[in-house]
């Protein structure tokens, strides 16, 4: 199993939305069996609490599954991650530096890493929280935009731990 786990802040908006994108991306590619897809923020004030209402309304207008509990990452997860993505700078940098290894730090990518159109300028899903509920909108346009080729990287990645 090749596990996937998407990171921001609190877990409530963008990483439960990557999650949500990414998980039926993957069961859409016929690798439901093989790949494992999760979220958790950096943060653990809102453990156990569901997504934010905009993100749950945002993905179900889109199609897809909102189910979801928050919960605080963990350094001792690397060890059973094949793969940590951040959703801004702010968490790779945090990521990498609770990563026991060096090893470690180097599973965690930034998502907008995998959307051929993004520049080295536009490295973050900003931050929704606070803002309107466009902003949920365009998170969401920057998940799916990113989503196919974390998927490819995905599928490669699984040809290379196939025997």
């Amino acid at each position: 199993m090749y596990r996937v786990c998407f990171v921001c802040t609190g877990n409530i908006c963008r990483s439960p939305m990557a999650e949500s994108v990414f998980r039926s991306h993957v069961a859409g590619a016929g690798l439901a069996e093989l790949v494992s897809v999760d979220s958790a923020g950096t943060g653990g004030w809102h453990e156990g609490d569901g997504a934010d209402p905009r993100t749950v309304a945002v993905l179900e207008a889109a199609g897809y599954d909102p189910d979801h509990r928050a919960r605080r990452f963990r350094a001792s997860w690397f060890a059973g991650l094949d793969l940590v993505i951040a959703l801004d700078a702010g968490h790779l940098r945090d990521l990498r530096a609770l990563a026991p290894t060096s090893e470690d730090a180097a599973k965690v990518r930034l998502l907008r890493s995998y959307d051929p159109a993004a520049t080295t300028a536009e490295t973050d899903v900003p931050d929704p929280y606070y803002g309107p509920f466009e902003g949920f909108e365009e998170c969401l346009d920057l998940v799916e935009a990113a989503s196919p080729g974390l998927l490819d990287a995905v599928r490669e990645a699984l040809k290379e731990h196939t025997p």
